[in-house]
């Protein structure tokens, strides 16, 4: 019994928890304030996406969704191509405004480039040059 054969699974499932949490938990209001030491800029776009009134709903409800579908693997590509933005854009904020969560982020991408590279078949049609309309 290969053990590579389980890795897509533990990789779903761990996505699949950490999203789906973290999306209850933000939902739910859960989610504690900035801390104190987190820098000035960082601090600052957290709070204008509090003050949008809406961005942390659509973010929270976002990675619930995506990790509902992770852990029932269900949807699993389109799953995969709804977070992809916002781990694109929490490796930027820790890339350039806070860099202590840079080896989370850098782990869940890990993470998500393994499991687009194995659902990789479902997304060659997505990536074709041209297409048709109503071409399958």
């Amino acid at each position: 019994m290969s053990i590579s054969r389980h890795l897509p699974t533990v990789a779903r499932v761990l996505l699949g928890l950490v999203f789906f949490a973290s999306g209850l938990a933000g939902l739910l209001g859960f989610t504690p304030p900035p801390p104190p030491t987190m820098a000035e800029g960082a601090v600052a776009f957290a709070n204008a996406l509090m003050n949008t009134g809406y961005m942390l709903t659509l973010i929270f409800g976002t990675q619930f969704i995506v990790g509902a579908l992770l852990l029932a693997n269900r949807f699993v590509p389109l799953a995969l191509a709804l977070i992809a933005p916002f781990l694109v854009h929490a490796l930027a904020f820790h890339l350039l405004l806070e860099p202590s969560g840079r080896p989370i982020v850098l782990a869940f991408l890990a993470l998500e480039i393994y499991l687009a590279w194995t659902y990789r078949k479902a997304y060659r049609s997505m990536l074709a040059m041209r297409v048709s309309p109503g071409a399958e």
